[in-house]
């Protein structure tokens, strides 16, 4: 087996342990690989081995790769957005998780009405209310989320967030709580277009406390792809 292999197999054991420690089904814990600066072969390295959820954090380089590819890969657009960006990829993308912004909300909708399609997203939330991160602050998000459900071309998944970069992950156990506990704020508003069934948190170093949190998405780029040049 090459190496992909070995660490795609080697994670997925790992989040299967992590949901049977937390009485989950592993079948509801889906793995992004962060494919960001890696070549085409390498990506399909990975598609071979029967994987299709890849994660891109720049607009320019998912646009590169999308005609590249096979087409039954899902993109997930995982990075900063930013507005005038947003045509370039609503009709290529299976999720954005970085929807940070009320205005970003509003740009995707428009264009998604100009193309005719509907664009699954996830809102930012800034949960540790780190300044160097993007995301909405938890009392910015509820009182705007009635005008982002009220958007057409928009279906909101669920929510999430960048843990800040701790020695140990259970340092960062708090900000997966929160954003599980605020998902679960909002389903009480049942609020059309408005599905929290997704989470989006845990990277290659703190996953596995994302699952047992309540991730169903995880971000993993270095762990299967090895280090970024």
């Amino acid at each position: 087996m090459n190496t992909i292999a070995l660490n795609l197999q080697d994670i997925n054991e790992e989040i299967k342990k992590c949901c049977d420690k937390v009485k989950r089904d592993p079948a509801e814990v889906k793995l992004i690989a962060v494919s960001k600066f890696k070549p085409v072969e390498v990506i399909e390295d990975a598609y071979k081995l029967g994987h299709r959820n890849f994660g891109e954090n720049r607009v320019q380089e998912l646009v590169d790769k999308v005609p590249a590819l096979p087409h039954d890969i899902k993109w997930h657009l995982i990075g900063t957005l930013q507005r005038n960006k947003v045509k370039y990829i609503v009709d290529s993308v299976e999720l954005i998780h970085s929807v940070h912004s009320l205005a970003l909300a509003r740009e995707i909708s428009k264009q998604a009405k100009k193309k005719n399609v509907d664009v699954n997203i996830l809102l930012q939330v800034n949960i540790a209310e780190e300044e160097s991160k993007h995301g909405f602050q938890e009392d910015q998000l509820l009182p705007e989320l009635k005008e982002i459900a009220s958007l057409e071309g928009i279906k909101v998944k669920g929510l999430m967030t960048m843990a800040p970069i701790a020695d140990d992950p259970e340092k960062v156990r708090p900000v997966f709580r929160g954003l599980r506990l605020l998902a679960e704020k909002i389903k009480e508003f049942n609020y059309p277009n408005v599905d929290m069934k997704e989470l989006s948190m845990g990277m290659s170093d703190d996953f596995k406390v994302a699952i047992e949190e309540g991730a169903t998405y995880v971000r993993i780029g270095s762990r299967i792809f090895g280090p970024r040049n």
